[in-house]
């Protein structure tokens, strides 16, 4: 099957576009475009692989479900698009940076400028029907996804992995921690983060320790 992805990808994932699994899939996102609204826009459903080819991945972080609101979701996890307000986990990933490294909160929710250094924002599920959190889990995506951190945890070396929350706890269990960071904290949203289990986890800073020591260019956050 032809995917329009960034070639790393395309060579990366080939066995799963083949699969049965997700031919059902792509027809299933098709209708689901052709006769609701969903989001991301179609254009961007692939985006976080178009900004962050498969061999330039340096930082993994792991969301769960495009955001379902208007004007929001652009593709990549936690991201929103330019000029649209900050969402609650959002803020509190900003607040944790600011902590952390010590740089000014991002005025832009767009986090575009990581994906384009390395970051590769993935979630889960890579579309959603409009204001219907979750409506399009449990059709695929998910198989997909597990397959793409599969192969980065075989065919790569030396990436961190931002598992944040029990839901990316779990997809990322089977990473090779003899080969790669896995960092773990609680989720950003606020009801984890005002618990006591995301502030304080300078996974940032930790991140780019790490990326340092083994000769790559930190991420500038």
């Amino acid at each position: 099957m032809d995917v329009k992805i960034e070639a790393g990808w395309k060579e990366a994932l080939q066995d799963e576009f083949n699969k049965k699994y997700f031919r059902e899939l792509t027809s299933f996102v098709r209708q689901e475009y052709k006769t609701h609204r969903c989001f991301p826009p179609g254009n961007q459903i692939f985006s976080a692989f178009m900004h962050t080819p498969f061999h330039k991945v340096k930082v993994v972080i792991l969301g769960q479900d495009p955001y379902h609101g208007p004007g929001q979701a652009n593709g990549l996890c936690f991201s929103v698009t330019e000029g649209t307000a900050k969402p609650p986990s959002l803020q509190n990933i900003f607040q944790e940076l600011h902590t952390d490294v010590k740089r000014p909160i991002p005025q832009s929710g767009n986090l575009q400028p990581w994906a384009d250094q390395g970051v590769l924002l993935l979630n889960a599920t890579l579309t959603v029907r409009a204001h219907q959190a979750g409506s399009h889990q449990n059709k695929g995506w998910e198989q997909f996804t597990d397959a793409v951190i599969e192969s980065l945890s075989e065919k790569r070396k030396g990436l961190v992995f931002l598992l944040w929350g029990g839901y990316a706890k779990r997809k990322g269990a089977k990473i090779d921690t003899s080969k790669h960071l896995v960092l773990s904290s609680g989720h950003p949203s606020p009801l984890s983060a005002n618990r006591g289990y995301w502030f304080g986890n300078k996974h940032f800073s930790k991140t780019n320790n790490y990326l340092k020591e083994n000769g790559q260019r930190p991420i500038d956050w």
